[in-house]
């Protein structure tokens, strides 16, 4: 017990508990807390609570109840959802492995959240909250704007479909944008899509207000549905009209699926053997935040199992629910359609892939709140767990259909929209300019925007969190092109060399 971690240039650091972890296992001796526990300073707490999660989390996997039930035990003898960092997302994930292991008995779960209400207008208030706490979604919305303002320049009837239209400040700003193009204000044509008709009625009401005050045509479509069970056709595109589409944090929700394979088990994850233990290697470091502790190779002594590791390029995987809509959306012909989703993913076959890159996605939301809003805070409080804890569990406790919080990164994306016929927007400098002016008024300098591929990701610290691509219906293109004899355009349309 008197053994000692040494770091080259510095002083040892002294007998801890943390030196036993590669030593320990989820047992019954174990069900209760040793003392120490209690004692742990935050950084070592947060160390423990991660090293308790995978070890659980693997016996979830694995089927292996009884030890799944002692690590939760354990946990929630350290995890709060009012502590620091890690003891809040250490509880939410605690509260999805558990959800998980008791969806295995399906009439025990039911009878559990059978009271339970499922409020729309609670999720669409804390959806505001996390609008208002973080800029992220702002910044999205700053990058869309602007991209329609520019594809839509010279345009006298212009259509915009909204795919989840529940933020009536993004299109009250473009409104206003319109309204001082030099050549005029077009007619204004705004679809929006939502399941619940009061969303759609205030937003009604206050884009109509705002058109009135400005002088500016104005039309609203309201639709009330899913986005799984929208009817395009409803849409009602017309002739002449340049339509562009926006689609914010919605297109992943359509890569569930009820013909998967599901399985009650998972491959564990691999402990890896030939490194030395990484709580030994991060004992060392002076971290100041959660996702670096995790970006640190923090569990870097765990690799994804051999049916789930591999070098080769990530592959596309299949949805016709996705594959059927995006070619309903570019038989529309667009001109231009932007599209925001989170930059992680969360869509992977197995418990153990999901869990990693779901503790790595949200550690750096965890972290950003931390850096920017009071543990006090109510607003944070529901952010925290009725946002970003409902979103883990529906990523770590759900399969199939089930789980509509498939989250994939802006590769994939590229993919999908590649192979449906979109070709790539690049993203003005103006609308990057913008974005980063608006970052920069939050006066933290922790966000962060960088450009990849012609698209944006928004970050926090190095962490992409969100990603902004800007997309054109190619059909639309090649009839413009043939119709005013501009140019000649390969049949796969480079976007770059056509914007020249």
């Amino acid at each position: 017990m008197a053994g000692m971690v040494q770091d080259e240039g510095s002083s040892s650091v002294t007998s801890s508990p943390l030196q036993f972890f590669s030593l320990m296992s989820l047992s019954p001796s174990l069900g209760s807390p040793y003392p120490w526990l209690r004692e742990l300073k935050s950084e070592e707490r947060g160390l423990y609570l991660i090293h308790l999660l995978l070890s659980c989390a693997n016996h979830v996997a694995t089927g292996n109840l009884e030890h799944a039930n002692i690590g939760l035990e354990q946990i929630s003898h350290l995890a709060s959802p009012e502590g620091d960092t890690m003891q809040r997302i250490a509880a939410y994930f605690t509260e999805a492995l558990a959800d998980r292991i008791l969806k295995a008995w399906p009439g025990l779960h039911r009878a559990l959240n059978s009271t339970k209400l499922a409020s729309i207008s609670e999720g669409i208030l804390v959806r505001r909250l996390f609008f208002e706490l973080c800029p992220f979604l702002k910044v999205a919305i700053v990058i869309t704007n602007q991209a329609i303002i520019e594809a839509m320049e010279g345009e006298k009837m212009v259509h915009i479909i909204d795919l989840h239209c529940a933020e009536p400040a993004q299109w009250v700003a473009l409104i206003q944008a319109l309204s001082a193009r030099p050549e005029g204000p077009p007619h204004l044509r705004i679809t929006g899509i939502h399941e619940q008709k009061e969303v759609l009625e205030q937003t009604a009401l206050r884009l109509t207000e705002e058109a009135e005050k400005l002088d500016i045509p104005f039309q609203f479509n309201p639709i009330v549905s899913k986005l799984d069970n929208l009817d395009v056709e409803s849409l009602r595109v017309k002739t002449g009209e340049a339509l562009a589409i926006s689609s914010v944090l919605q297109l992943h929700s359509l890569l569930a699926t009820n013909d998967e394979t599901l399985s009650k088990k998972s491959p564990p994850l691999a402990r890896n053997t030939n490194s030395v233990h990484p709580l030994h290697r991060v004992l060392q470091m002076n971290q100041s935040t959660l996702g670096d502790l995790l970006e640190k190779d923090l569990v870097n002594g765990y690799s994804p199992s051999p049916d789930s590791a591999s070098s080769s390029p990530p592959s596309l995987p299949a949805s016709a629910k996705i594959e059927n809509f995006l070619a309903a959306l570019w038989g529309l012909s667009p001109k231009l359609m932007v599209v925001t989703e989170q930059e992680s993913n969360h869509n992977g076959s197995t418990l153990m892939e999901r869990l990693l890159e779901a503790l790595y996605f949200y550690a750096s939301l965890f972290d950003c709140l931390e850096s920017t809003v009071s543990r006090a805070s109510m607003e944070r409080m529901k952010v925290e767990k009725m946002l970003f804890g409902e979103e883990i569990k529906n990523i770590i406790a759900c399969e199939g259909a089930e789980r509509k919080e498939r989250h994939e990164k802006l590769e994939i994306w590229i993919q999908r929209l590649d192979s449906a016929g979109f070709g790539r927007v690049p993203l003005s400098y103006y609308g990057q300019l913008q974005a980063r002016r608006l970052l920069q008024s939050y006066g933290c300098d922790g966000y962060k925007i960088k450009e990849e591929n012609g698209c944006l990701v928004i970050c926090w610290q190095e962490r992409a969190l969100f990603s902004v691509s800007s997309w054109r219906c190619r059909r639309f293109y090649l009839h413009r092109a043939a119709k005013h004899e501009a140019f000649i355009i390969d049949a796969t349309i480079n976007p770059i060399e056509n914007s020249r």
